[in-house]
């Protein structure tokens, strides 16, 4: 989910050690899927294959589980062909959604994000109907102990990056999609492994949710979220510390 930072990082708290983490080791072993099927299986040669070896690690997935996931992917030319999809549409309060998803049935995925969408009064909507209010930006992080700010902003920008903020005790480096890969693989040659390094919609502008509004938007996000074949989603929505506080109680 990408919304409000503060809430992100306190659900991902909340829920790090829960029954959720099989469904996360079943979403990024179909990423590594599709990546070793998409170019070389050698993660050296295959920038997209590295970064879905970045996430496994960020969900603690074991190396062998990793290793079996290329192996299986890139000897197996039938069975598991997942196509990417994106879904948009609105959620409460006019809240702008975006969801990506791998699926090998668009029409069983469709028919399940409708379906949340419906339950928690918001609506699909088509292709492009809201993504004109979002970037696409690569984002990597790094914990704030392992350079201070200007080091950091010097390095980002030396690499090709655009911005570098700290946000929750995090160094948050932002750059346009098409220079994720040589930014990542440049601040990864000089601090090592990022915490996190995707590339996100991010929105131009946020909607502000009371609570009633909040509990529900969440509601319809973690339904999103449950389906096996929805990698991520992203909303322009903002609660309140607050309100954020009160909700993940």
């Amino acid at each position: 989910m990408a919304g409000h930072s503060q809430f992100k990082n306190i659900m991902h708290r909340k829920g790090a050690q829960d029954a959720r983490r099989s469904k996360e080791f079943a979403k990024v072993i179909r990423e590594i899927t599709v990546a070793a099927k998409s170019g070389l299986p050698d993660p050296a040669s295959n920038p997209r294959l590295r970064a879905a070896i970045s996430a496994a690690r960020a969900v603690n997935m074991p190396k062998d589980t990793v290793d079996r996931a290329i192996k299986k992917a890139s000897g197996n030319t039938e069975g598991d062909n997942y196509q990417e999809v994106r879904y948009e549409g609105y959620g409460p309060s006019g809240v702008a959604v975006i969801v990506e998803a791998l699926t090998d049935n668009r029409n069983r995925t469709a028919s399940e994000v409708r379906a949340a969408f419906n339950k928690y009064g918001g609506s699909l909507g088509e292709t492009n109907s809201v993504s004109f209010m979002f970037e696409r930006l690569g984002v990597i992080v790094y914990p704030e102990s392992v350079a201070d700010e200007e080091t950091m902003l010097d390095a980002a920008i030396e690499a090709g990056a655009d911005n570098v903020e700290l946000v929750d005790g995090y160094h948050e480096v932002t750059c346009s999609m098409e220079q994720f890969f040589a930014v990542r693989d440049a601040l990864e040659a000089r601090f090592g492994e990022p915490e996190s390094a995707k590339i996100e919609w991010r929105p131009n502008n946020t909607v502000k949710l009371d609570e009633d509004s909040g509990r529900t938007l969440l509601k319809l996000v973690e339904a999103l979220e449950d389906s096996d074949d929805v990698q991520a989603v992203f909303a322009n929505f903002d609660l309140p510390d607050d309100v954020a506080e009160r909700l993940s109680a």
